[in-house]
């Protein structure tokens, strides 16, 4: 059950409200709009007073309700309506008229607007339009002419809809914590829809400028590449000329005297805000980097690889830094992904977004490595080549999202809990669309049956209780070729492959040959090592390995949820 609070101003805010609520809706959606409850009783109903004209009715009940606002006159607060829609999830039962007004009597008593036994309090009323919602009128002068005491009446309706729903046995949501982004309001649904559009301008407006961020190394570079995607920029300069934020605007997203509909970076998110963004900016500036550099889909794999660790033993500054970046690298996927996966990927990275945002402080120097290869890679996307990049960077993510859910399940962090679970459940139908064509192509160029059996003697030995499920994976013939041309690039296979099997336990791994593809991948196409390092390889291999599973992975079951997608 959702409750919204809405606040009007003016001298005719409630006779607009009650217009609206008795009208028909902006897409004819109001049906049979009557009063369910009222502060007295017996108000009058604009919905079911048939012998009268409905307009009458409406203006006796505005007049009935603005009656203690006219008696302060000048004296009246700016705000005088207070406007709360209330609704029921799809699946919820059908209340009763008369269950809908205790929900309503229940939830103007916890925002102060009428507690229960108070004479003297606001006037409201309580209207329903169909089976699933009803909406909450009240202005905001007590009958004895005094103010309602509201403070914090948000944060009050919503601990009051979790008792409701658990009376009722409705679908219980989650408890929030005050850090999510500003949901679009019903005129910005409705205008996206009367525009044919998927997403509202706040929805998209949010996509861009977090993509903008996660690509940026300046300030400067950030503005840029907003206005590169088609965003309308509008600094906020001080008396000094200093700019101190900024507002920004889809191109022909306009109010209905033609002007931009601009939106504050702070409004679109809290951490979109100047302040926040510099702060990023600053936290995650690249760094000199020795040597020559790498391939950034390697750099972000093994950078979002090492995201399970930071979550299970560091800090929680740290950890909250990990998840930031994991949002960024999600929000990277869509972009170099097969039309096939596009649409999964996007909402996965929409919803993992809430579970980036908690009310511990991010440290996000921690994940400068990540930050650093996804921006290398948001300047050439197109280095993802054959798609291999996008499949392991996608099969690391699965893994450090199942574990992004059971971090916040620890620091009962509900509401960003359950977005990671949904956000997991968009990548794992990703997972095939993306990882498949890769496989194919790799499999088309396998090795030899010698090659293949004597890889295949070496899993015997090195994981006997895998090799078996390993061999007779549908993945099996592209994880030999990355093998074989791990040691065309002069790298000793065996070594390769047990260090791919140390990296991870594959207990947990659907198909094991996939998790071992990607991983093998990323090794071989490392520097090939010198002449002792492969002496010493070559000695350690002499020796049957065993392949330590990481403290994650040999947990007891209260410990983090697998990812299960391979």
């Amino acid at each position: 059950m959702i409750p919204k609070i809405i606040l009007g101003k003016g001298p005719h805010a409630t006779r607009r409200t009650i217009g609206y609520l008795f009208g028909k809706g902006r897409a004819n959606e109001h049906t049979d709009p009557h009063l369910v409850a009222s502060w007295n009783g017996f108000a009058p109903d604009p919905g079911r007073s048939p012998r009268r004209n409905p307009k009458d009715v409406a203006d006796q009940l505005a007049t009935q309700l603005d009656q203690p606002i006219r008696m302060l006159g000048d004296k009246a607060p700016k705000f005088t309506v207070w406007h709360c829609p209330v609704r029921a999830a799809p699946e919820d039962p059908i209340l009763t008229d008369g269950q809908w007004a205790d929900v309503a009597r229940r939830i103007v008593a916890a925002a102060g607007i009428a507690p229960d036994g108070d004479e003297g309090a606001c006037r409201w009323v309580a209207v329903r339009h169909a089976d699933d919602h009803i909406h909450i009128a009240a202005t905001l002068v007590r009958q004895d002419g005094r103010r309602p005491s509201r403070g914090y009446d948000q944060r009050a309706v919503q601990k009051e809809a979790r008792r409701i729903e658990v009376d009722y046995g409705l679908r219980r949501l989650k408890p929030g914590d005050g850090t999510a982004a500003k949901r679009p309001t019903s005129k910005e649904h409705f205008k996206a829809k009367r525009q044919g559009q998927d997403a509202t301008a706040r929805e998209v407006l949010r996509l861009r400028v977090r993509r903008a961020v996660a690509a940026a190394s300046s300030e400067a570079e950030f503005f840029a590449l907003l206005e590169a995607t088609g965003v309308t920029v509008r600094p906020k300069d001080g008396p000094s000329g200093e700019v101190l934020g900024y507002s920004v605007a889809l191109p022909g997203d306009v109010n209905k005297v033609g002007e931009p509909v601009w939106f504050s970076g702070s409004t679109l998110a809290s951490d979109l805000s100047l302040p926040k963004v510099r702060q990023r900016l600053s936290d995650t500036a690249s760094e000199p980097i020795a040597g020559r550099p790498g391939d950034p889909w390697h750099q972000a794999t093994a950078a979002t690889e090492r995201i399970p660790s930071h979550l299970t033993f560091g800090d929680d500054h740290v950890a909250q830094g990990q998840l930031v970046a994991l949002g960024a690298a999600l929000d990277l996927l869509p972009v170099t992904a097969p039309s096939a996966a596009k649409a999964e990927l996007q909402q996965a990275a929409a919803d993992f977004e809430r579970a980036t945002c908690s009310r511990i402080t991010a440290d996000r120097g921690s994940a400068r490595a990540l930050h650093r290869s996804l921006q290398a890679i948001w300047r050439q996307p197109d280095t993802a080549g054959d798609g291999s990049g996008s499949a392991m960077l996608l099969d690391a993510a699965l893994t450090a999202v199942a574990f992004a859910i059971h971090w916040h399940r620890k620091h009962q962090h509900a509401q960003q809990e359950a977005a990671a679970q949904q956000a997991l459940l968009h990548l794992q139908a990703a997972y095939g669309p993306v990882t498949e064509p890769v496989l194919g192509n790799l499999a088309r160029r396998a090795p030899s049956q010698q090659t293949k059996h004597r890889y295949a003697h070496h899993l015997r030995q090195a994981v006997p209780e895998h090799a078996e499920r390993i061999v007779k994976d549908r993945a099996w013939d592209a994880f030999t070729t990355v093998l074989a041309e791990a040691e065309t690039r002069g790298h000793n296979a065996a070594a390769v492959l047990d260090q791919a099997l140390s990296q991870r336990s594959l207990d947990d791994a659907r198909h094991p040959a996939r998790a071992l593809t990607w991983r093998v991948q990323r090794l071989g196409q490392r520097h090939t090592p010198g002449p002792r390092a492969q002496a010493a390889m070559a000695r350690s291999t002499t020796r049957q390995p065993t392949a330590p599973a990481p403290a994650a992975a040999t947990a007891p079951v209260s410990e983090p949820p697998r990812a299960r997608r391979r």
